[in-house]
């Protein structure tokens, strides 16, 4: 067994195919088949198993599956590293984003860094907190841009900004069109939000249960673009902060009013993964990360980035 082989195995895996494995690593499909053969006589099981979907991992293969990723993630770090020993920093940054920053924050963060460490590459997760916090436990992600509710902050994360929740719906709806609505005004209206277990479900049930208010969670959904869409076809309204939806209610396509009584604070927090140390590219992000955020949460800010 060696690292090309388990390369090749996470190919065929990523693909389905041994030929489109071949194709992408530029040799014959005989040898991946054989590349695949040895490693599977020398563990004494087999990893693939031939269907009408193509190749796809056995039982066995998905119990080593992961370990196998993880040695391949371990050996990418120690590349990495050797590379950092030389000073500069370089190599595969694992980042997950919250789907209501990606479009603001990446392009900047792309910019800075191409700019300052060229040999720093990144690789970017878009997801809900709860995904997020999943990769960064299982080392699958570096640092990750986290919604988080609380007085304080958890431990190994740093508060970057503090921003408001928004009852955001179609520009007539007569709530979303308020300057702000309390929160027991929420009651029985039909709301578009991402499923439990997620931390602003989790505050909303609270001062639900605290205020004797029935929400109605009309539709679940995973995807920021999606809650967006349902809240503009005004069947349903959603809460999102005001840095979600600043281009849209800029341009009359979505009205937000901030909701109080109580107000919903969400603080953007960046976590660490505890899986691993830091490379020093990886460091380097999280210093960048430290600038880049907090300006982009402001109100002002917000209000120029929907003009331009």
């Amino acid at each position: 067994m060696n690292l090309k082989q388990l390369e090749t195995v996470a190919l065929v895996a990523k693909l389905g195919s041994l030929s489109r494995a071949a194709r992408a690593l530029g040799t014959a499909q005989s040898l991946v088949s054989r590349s695949i053969g040895q490693i599977e006589s020398e563990w004494g099981d087999r990893l693939f198993e031939r269907t009408g979907r193509g190749m796809v991992l056995s039982e066995f293969g998905k119990r080593i599956f992961p370990e196998i990723e993880l040695l391949l993630a371990q050996s990418a770090r120690l590349h990495d590293e050797i590379r950092n020993a030389a000073g500069v920093p370089a190599g595969m940054v694992r980042i997950g984003v919250l789907p209501s920053m990606t479009r603001r924050l990446i392009p900047r963060l792309f910019a800075d860094l191409r700019e300052t460490a060229p040999g720093v590459r990144l690789r970017v997760v878009e997801g809900f907190s709860g995904q997020l916090d999943e990769q960064l436990d299982s080392g699958h992600l570096d640092l990750a841009v986290i919604n988080r509710y609380g007085p304080s902050p958890r431990q190994n994360e740093d508060v970057l900004a503090t921003v408001a929740n928004y009852l955001v719906g179609a520009p007539d709806h007569p709530l979303a069109k308020r300057p702000v609505v309390d929160f027991k005004d929420l009651d029985g209206v039909p709301l578009v939000l991402p499923p439990a277990p997620n931390g602003l479900r989790l505050i909303l049930d609270q001062h639900a249960r605290q205020q004797g208010v029935t929400l109605d969670v009309a539709i679940e959904v995973e995807s920021l673009n999606t809650m967006k869409e349902v809240a503009l076809s005004g069947h349903a309204l959603t809460i999102l902060p005001q840095l979600a939806v600043d281009d849209e209610v800029s341009a009359g396509r979505l009205a937000a009013a901030e909701i109080v009584n109580p107000k919903l604070p969400r603080s953007i927090s960046l976590g660490l993964t505890q899986h691993h140390p830091l490379s020093r590219a990886a460091r380097l992000v999280l210093s960048r990360l430290h600038e880049l955020i907090p300006p982009m949460t402001r109100p002002d800010w917000m209000e120029k980035g929907a003009r331009r």
